[in-house]
């Protein structure tokens, strides 16, 4: 088979399974509404059930819904039959797929569902089925043709199964006011959640590793103190730590090309107040300032604009900032 056929049927693939979700889209009525509402009332959680590759989807949408705001897990259907029926209460909602809507499964599930009084959510592409008749509200996911050239595998169905799931999960979010920092308290390894979780007290340098000068001090005691910490600037404190200034790299350059004293007060060469960063920040909002303010280093100050540490961009970087 030349290349050009192998890249033809991938083309077909994707051109058959994008006109199968446009018509479901294009379908798309009230009853997503009414499965919204079913989620947002729910006071326990969203059992997701599913056979076979439905299942598979299941766990995806499960794992979509929980990160986005609603409580869910999934529940294999013939697990459920041996024990794990007890993880569902009168309190939760069960969104259950299957796209024929006859599995054997069903026939016991179903009644007992019922007696529970726990709503059903059914995403099927039978509207006919035991599972849309016994549901509370059906999606329809149905399609007129699957991209498998025998329309055997499930491929333009899995998609759609796979797009409502996300469809219910972004409404859901939306309607939640879900924003970015419950997002990262979902994700706390990833990099979002390091930029919005982790504050400036999380990551900045503490102790001996604070480079500080006190304000009665030299051009020279700036100088090895930049030599000794390597942050690129020190803070100029006045009493009680009081941060009355920075001395930076590039300061103490420019004071040499101009032939001034080391002997010199800091005072005469330091940058008055000089940028500082409060102890309480976000870390990602740290590193936003750091590029807005064309530096690459500050000292953290608390909120009496006491020193308390110090940062850098590498020092934002190690913590997965950006």
């Amino acid at each position: 088979m030349s290349d050009e056929r192998l890249l033809a049927f991938a083309r077909e693939t994707l051109d058959i399974e994008i006109s199968e979700v446009q018509r479901m889209r294009d379908r798309l009525d009230g009853s997503i509404v009414t499965a919204c509402r079913l989620l947002l009332a729910c006071e326990g959680k969203v059992i997701v059930a599913g056979m076979g590759k439905s299942g598979h989807i299941g766990k995806k949408i499960a794992a979509s819904l929980a990160s986005t705001g609603t409580p869910a897990f999934f529940v294999h259907p013939a697990e459920a039959l041996h024990g794990d029926l007890g993880m569902i209460d009168a309190r939760d909602v069960v969104l259950f797929i299957s796209y024929s809507g006859r599995a054997r499964e069903l026939d016991t599930l179903l009644p007992l569902l019922a007696e529970s009084q726990i709503p059903v959510i059914a995403l099927t592409g039978n509207l006919t089925s035991p599972l849309a008749q016994g549901a509370a509200c059906v999606l329809n996911i149905s399609v007129e043709r699957e991209a498998c050239p025998m329309g055997l595998a499930p491929t333009s169905s899995a998609v759609n199964t796979l797009m409502m799931g996300d469809a219910l999960a972004m409404a859901l979010m939306r309607q939640r006011d879900f924003g970015p920092e419950q997002f990262a308290r979902s994700h706390p390894g990833g990099s979002l959640g390091a930029q919005l979780l982790n504050r400036v007290h999380h990551v900045m340098r503490r102790g001996e590793r604070i480079p500080r000068i006190a304000v009665q001090g030299t051009v020279m005691d700036a100088m090895f103190e930049l030599s000794r910490t390597g942050l690129g600037l020190t803070a100029v404190c006045g009493p009680a730590d009081r941060v009355v200034g920075v001395f930076t790299d590039g300061d103490l350059r420019r004071w040499l090309v101009k032939g001034r004293a080391l002997t010199a007060p800091i005072a005469d060469a330091m940058t008055t107040p000089g940028y500082r960063l409060p102890l309480d920040w976000r870390a990602g909002a740290a590193l936003e300032a750091l590029h807005q303010q064309q530096i690459t280093a500050a000292p953290v100050v608390d909120a009496d604009g006491d020193l308390v540490g110090a940062i850098n961009m590498h020092d934002l970087h190690q913590a997965g900032i950006g």
